[in-house]
Order: C-alpha cells, then structure tokens, then sequence
C-alpha cells in the first residue's frame, strides 16, 4: 500500500515555504509517497483523515491555529501518524500554542546575529541511524536558539555563542539541531535548519531530512 503525506504550508513568505514544500514532495515522490500538498490549515480540520496518512509536514511559519485544528493533529499524531519538519515551519509555527510546541518539543526564541551566522552542526554519534555516516557540517544560516524538551533524543547540536550578546554571558551552550520524539504511538522528528531553500537542498541536509521522513512515518497497516 503506498504511503500518504500532507504537507501544508505557508505562514510568513520569509521562509520560502513554497520552494521548501516542493523539495519536500520531491523527497517523499522518490520514496514512493502519495502526497497531498495544502496551503490552507483547514486541511488540520479533518482528524480522520489525518488518522488516515502516513505523515505530517508542517511548513507555517508565524501562524495562528485554531484549538480544533491543533487537537486534530495532536490526535493524529498520538495514534500514530508521524509528523516531520524544520526550521520555524515547525517549530517557530504557532508561538501561541503551547499544545502544539509540547508535541514538537521545542520552539524558537531567538537567532543571534540574524541570517549569515556561520557555525558547526555536530553530529551525535550513534544517536540515530538518520545522522549515521554524515559528518560535522558548516552552516551559514541563521543559528538558531530553542527552548527545548527535556524528552528529546538529540540527534545533532550547535554551539552557542558565536555572535556576542546578553546571552554570552551563560557561557558555552550546546543547543539541540536534530532531535527526535515520540507522542503516544507517533513518532516526531526535527531539524532546525532550512531559513531559506537552499540550506535544505544541500546534500547532507537532505539526505537528513528525507532519513527523518522515512523514521517519522507511519508503518503501513
């Protein structure tokens, strides 16, 4: 039975998440996906149907969803239904929605030194079969700073800080880039890079976000 995915995007235009939605639909084609593709949250409304897909893929940057909507995907997910993202589209989405940030296990409160911030992506070992064989990395982007759950399994970390500001004054940090997660029987997967399309269509980055998608989705009943 192929397998099914919707990806809904858009929120803030900042993030390309036209462009980012359609490297994604490319990725999960070539895996042999079905997928729908929404620019409207109303597309959470259904929480059957979503029960009835594979995997979620948020890309909404800055938006507001509805109680409803967000009980939807929380079931959906809780079911079994993987959810997958990146970047603001999924953890920076709905800042006013703690609901939806328990689930993702983490959202976004600042990137210091804004966009073309040039730090290492350190990867964790043996945490995950979908960081395996890919090396510490260089990133020009923005580096971002998360409030993170604790239940988090880090796949790969940043170091905190590179630009100077108020928060230098706690010393080094290691922040969380890659982590997985489980919400009841689905499992969640993040990556917190992808400000704009071209960092994800690199091809260690890629080849992570589309080893999260496979590890995230649901297994066919």
């Amino acid at each position: 039975m192929t397998k099914k995915a919707l990806i809904v995007y858009g929120g803030w235009d900042g993030h390309q998440p036209d462009l980012v939605a359609e490297l994604f639909r490319t990725i999960l084609t070539e895996e042999g996906f079905s997928v729908e593709m929404s620019q409207s949250l109303d597309s959470f409304s259904d929480e059957e149907a979503l029960k009835a897909l594979n995997l979620i893929i948020p890309i909404w940057t800055m938006g507001e969803i509805t109680n409803e909507q967000c009980k939807s995907v929380l079931n959906a997910v809780a079911s079994g239904v993987g959810i997958a993202g990146n970047h603001g589209g999924m953890c920076d989405a709905f800042r006013s929605n703690v609901d939806w940030q328990f689930m993702t296990g983490g959202n976004w409160v600042a990137h210091p030194g804004n966009d073309g911030v040039e730090y290492t992506v350190n990867i964790k070992k043996g945490s995950s079969p979908i960081v395996e064989g890919i090396e510490d990395f260089i990133v020009k982007s923005e580096h971002y700073y998360l409030h993170v759950d604790p239940a988090v399994e880090v796949l790969a970390t940043t170091r905190f800080p590179v630009v100077d500001g108020p928060h230098a004054a706690n010393g080094v940090v290691d922040m969380p880039v890659i982590w997985t997660k489980r919400w009841g029987k689905g499992k969640v997967f993040y990556c917190s890079l992808g400000h704009h399309a071209d960092i994800l269509e690199a091809p260690h980055c890629r080849e992570i976000m589309r080893r999260g998608f496979l590890w995230a989705a649901k297994e066919e009943e």
